[in-house]
């Protein structure tokens, strides 16, 4: 599984150059008692309990101190950063050996590596090289790509909701369709004969006199949108035909599937 974090999670501002300011100045202690051991970070009451538990986990093993994390990596608000005097190439096989099963397998890109945990929802691991002795370590919520609003149908002018209509292209081969202009187009069968009809009328013209069609043809600007019903007009019948329609003209018939706006 791949990641799209943001900035690829900034990799390129992982470099020393961005965050050498982040990370703490090393001054020798002003007594020689022994330092008290690192602790694992907190659970923080900006993130949320996966990332904090996952943070506990991993600084467990880092044994890093706990940070503000950059602002320049666009993070998000449950980020939790570590420092750590570790080198990264001797981090990433404790945090995978921590991990287990869970994690996945390091994706590195210069001087970072991310690792994807599978938990429910997906978290990750980075660590980013300060320099030879000193890792940056980030545990974060992994970003979730956003489902694409489902694109909306314009309803061409005219139709009526919820009733079945056929394209004046679907008919190819049971029926002609020519466009005559101003908004009108003549449908022919060599067995039928012919219907003239007008987009938005209803009423139509056939060999035999007018007609009155059930409901008015419509276009969206190229097509013909004809009402399925409104084939009757020119002797044409439909049957079901599994999860299509049989529409047959005289002796030439063709399957196809209404459209309902």
């Amino acid at each position: 599984m791949r990641l799209s974090l943001p900035v690829t999670l900034g990799l390129a501002l992982f470099g020393p150059a961005s965050l050498a300011q982040t990370a703490p100045t090393q001054t020798a202690p002003a007594q020689s008692a022994p330092a008290a051991p690192a602790k694992a970070p907190a659970a923080s009451a900006t993130t949320n309990r996966a990332v904090s538990a996952l943070a506990v986990e991993v600084g467990s093993v880092v044994k890093g101190r706990l940070l503000d994390c950059p602002a320049s990596l666009k993070l998000s608000g449950n980020a939790v950063c570590l420092y750590v005097q570790t080198p990264a190439a001797a981090l990433r096989p404790l945090v995978k050996g921590r991990l287990a099963a869970r994690a996945g397998d390091w994706k590195t890109t210069g001087k970072a590596s991310v690792l994807l945990v599978k938990d429910t929802p997906a978290n990750f691991v980075m660590l980013s090289a300060l320099n030879d002795k000193e890792t940056l370590v980030i545990v974060d919520a992994a970003p979730t790509a956003k489902a694409a609003a489902p694109a909306r149908v314009a309803v061409p002018a005219g139709v009526v909701k919820g009733q079945p209509y056929v394209l004046g292209s679907d008919l190819v081969g049971v029926v002609k369709v020519t466009a005559l202009g101003g908004g009108k187009y003549r449908l022919s069968n060599a067995d039928q004969g012919t219907l003239t009809v007008t987009v938005g009328a209803r009423a139509a013209q056939t060999d035999a006199g007018a007609v009155e069609l059930p409901l008015a043809p419509a276009t969206d600007g190229k097509n013909l949108i004809f009402p399925l019903a409104g084939l009757r007009a020119l002797g044409c019948t439909t049957t079901p035909n599994g999860g299509v329609l049989t529409v047959a003209c005289g002796s030439d018939s063709v399957g196809l599937k209404p459209i309902v706006f």
